[in-house]
């Protein structure tokens, strides 16, 4: 089992027997309120399952449990895009709320990050992030992302229409 070490937290594959703690922590609204609609809430045992099996049956090793002291806190991943845009990624992480603030997201991040551009051909990777998500922002930042711009009205959730920022890391050559 492909695991990575990010000094507070283990990030390993995602696995059967995951469910119960990821129900614990992802269902929560104020976890999925800056996540995109096909983060379930609220977040069943059923959710849980499907998304275990999803990884399971993955080719590629691009989404792992966030795993502090032996149990499941969160998720970090990325998804490679494809055709002309293959040489760039998107990442996206979450955490459960008892976890926030701890700097457990920014060491995963880094972490992935790094992974990413080492076992991928990508020179980009990138991050929308909500506007009011200033804690999902401060995270890229620490992890040296830097904002390109601002779309303005990208996003609509939960009724309300968000403008997003566009983050991105690039490989050095």
């Amino acid at each position: 089992m492909l695991t990575l070490n990010c000094g507070i937290a283990t990030l390993r594959e995602w696995q059967r027997g995951d469910e119960d703690a990821v129900v614990t922590v992802a269902d929560n609204p104020n976890v999925s309120r800056y996540m995109r609609d096909t983060f379930p809430s609220p977040y069943t045992h059923d959710d849980a399952a499907a998304w275990i099996a999803r990884n399971e049956a993955a080719e590629q090793d691009t989404h792992f449990a966030i795993v502090l002291d032996g149990r499941v806190v969160g998720g970090v991943g990325f998804v490679l895009h494809q055709a002309e845009r293959r040489i760039v990624a998107d990442i996206g992480y979450w955490l459960g709320e008892p976890f926030w603030g701890r700097g457990i997201a920014t060491a995963a991040c880094s972490a992935v990050t790094a992974y990413a551009f080492e076992q991928y051909e990508l020179r980009r990777i990138e991050a929308p992030v909500y506007a009011p998500n200033v804690a999902s922002r401060r995270v890229l930042e620490k992890c040296g992302y830097e904002c390109e711009g601002i779309m303005r009205s990208a996003v609509i959730k939960k009724g309300e229409v968000l403008d997003a920022h566009l983050y991105a890391k690039i490989r050095c050559p």
